[in-house]
C-alpha cells in the first residue's frame, strides 16, 4: 500500500442505518477527487445520521500547475505525473465498488490551462475518470459545504478562505434562523500558493516579494470589503474566521508544537492573530533547509508554505481577524455532503446536480449569491 493512502476500519459502526439501495445490509459509498493545482485527492466514505465516515483516503502531490505561468499550459510531466496519481485513484474505487455517488473535480490550473481538453480526454482515456472542470464560485461553495461542521453556533456569519495551488478563494456566508447556510458573497484571487512560488523563484522568498504578496491581496479585497462591509462585522466578533487548506493546517501544527501533523490535532482549532503571526515567523526563520528536514512540512512543501503565509499575513492585516478556526477539510468533504444531503432530500429519486450551484441572483463578475444547498 503507498504510504500516502489512508485505509480505515472497513467495519461500520454500531447502529448506523442500513442505506444500501440493494438491501444486502452494507452501506453506501460516496466518492469525491479534488485535482488540485498542486495535488491530487480522493476521498470514500459512508453517510452517518449526522454526517459521514471516511473508509479510504488517497492523497498525492503532482504540481498539476507547475510552470502553467509561464505559457498557460500543463506541461507532459505535470500530466504524466498526475494521470498516474488518478490511475491508482481509479484502481481504488474499484476496490470499494459500488460506489453509488461520485463527484471529481478540477480546480484553477484546469480553469487556466489552454491544453487542458487534452489533458482530461487522456485522463478518460487511461483511468475512466470523467474529472469536471468547477467555476471559483463553485470552488468556493463546496469549501463551505465542507466546513459547515465547524460552524460556531453563536455566530450567524462565516467567512471561508481556502488557499489552493492556483487560486485562493474567499467566501462570506451566513447561516438563517432556521440552520440554513447561504453564500452572500465570494471572491477569487487569481493566484495560490504553487503560482505565488514560480512568480518569486528565489530559494528563500524575499522580503520585497513577501510584501508585495500582501499589498496584491489587499488591493483586490478592497472592492469585496466595499460591498459587504465585512471590517466593521469582524471587529464586532459577528463573523468566523475559517481557514482551510495546507499552509493554515501547518500553522495550526507549529502553533501546536507538533512533532509530527496529526489532522485530529489541529482540525477545528482555533489560533488568536498573535499566534498566527508567531507560527509564521517560527517557520520564516527555519528557512528553506529547516522546512525542508521539519516532520510538519517536508521537502515536497517547503517552497509553498511561504507564499501561503503572505496570504493569509495580507488577509490578517487588511480585517480586524481577532482569530482563525483551522480547518483540515474543504472541497472533497463538500462534495461528500453535498451528495448524501442531496440523496436524503430526494429519497430513492435519481439525483440531478443542478447545472448552477448559485441561484442567479444579481451579482458583480466576482461575487454570486445563493443557496450552499440546493
Amino acid at each position: 500500500m503507498q504510504k500516502w493512502r489512508k485505509k480505515y476500519n472497513k467495519k461500520p459502526p454500531v447502529n448506523l442505518p442500513k442505506l444500501s439501495p440493494s438491501g444486502d445490509g452494507q452501506l453506501p459509498n460516496y466518492a469525491a477527487i479534488d485535482l488540485g493545482t498542486n495535488c491530487c485527492r480522493l476521498v470514500i466514505a459512508t453517510p452517518t445520521p449526522s454526517s459521514f465516515r471516511i473508509v479510504e483516503t488517497f492523497s498525492k502531490i503532482t504540481r498539476l500547475g507547475e510552470g502553467i505561468i509561464k505559457n498557460n499550459e500543463l506541461s507532459r510531466a505535470a500530466i504524466r505525473r498526475t494521470v498516474a496519481a488518478l490511475k491508482v485513484c481509479s484502481g481504488v474505487l474499484e476496490e470499494y465498488a459500488p460506489i453509488v455517488r461520485s463527484r471529481y473535480v478540477a480546480t484553477a490550473a484546469c480553469r487556466r490551462a489552454l491544453n487542458c481538453d487534452q489533458f482530461l480526454d487522456a485522463v478518460k482515456k487511461e483511468t475512466g475518470l470523467n474529472i469536471e472542470i468547477i467555476s471559483p464560485q463553485e470552488e468556493a461553495r463546496l469549501a463551505v459545504v465542507g466546513c459547515i461542521p465547524l460552524l460556531a453556533r453563536n455566530i450567524r456569519r462565516v467567512l471561508v478562505f481556502d488557499i489552493g495551488g492556483g487560486s485562493t478563494e474567499i467566501s462570506l456566508a451566513r447561516t438563517t434562523n432556521s440552520g440554513n447556510t447561504f453564500i452572500e458573497g465570494c471572491i477569487s484571487l487569481p493566484y495560490g500558493v504553487v503560482t505565488v512560488s514560480e512568480a518569486f523563484p528565489q530559494q528563500e522568498m524575499t522580503d520585497l516579494a513577501y510584501d508585495t504578496v500582501i499589498e496584491r491581496t489587499q488591493k483586490i479585497l478592497e472592492e469585496f470589503e466595499a460591498k459587504y462591509q465585512i471590517r466593521e462585522a469582524i471587529a464586532n466578533q459577528e463573523i468566523q474566521i475559517i481557514g482551510t487548506s495546507g499552509t493554515v493546517t501547518f500553522l495550526g501544527a507549529m502553533h501546536l508544537n507538533l512533532p509530527r501533523y496529526n489532522r485530529s490535532a489541529v482540525d477545528g482549532i482555533s489560533i488568536s492573530k498573535p499566534d498566527i503571526y508567531r507560527a509564521i515567523n517560527k517557520i520564516r526563520r527555519l528557512g528553506d533547509e529547516g522546512r525542508k528536514k521539519h516532520p510538519c512540512i517536508g521537502a515536497q512543501k517547503a517552497d509553498l508554505l511561504m507564499a501561503g503565509c503572505a496570504i493569509i499575513e495580507g488577509l490578517c492585516s487588511f480585517w480586524p481577524i481577532a482569530e482563525i478556526t483551522v480547518a483540515d477539510r474543504g472541497i472533497r468533504e463538500g462534495i461528500l455532503l453535498d451528495m448524501m444531503h442531496a440523496r436524503k432530500k430526494h429519497g430513492n429519486k435519481k439525483y440531478r446536480r443542478s447545472r448552477h450551484p448559485f441561484k442567479r441572483t444579481h451579482s458583480t463578475p466576482h461575487t454570486r449569491e445563493g443557496a450552499v444547498h440546493e
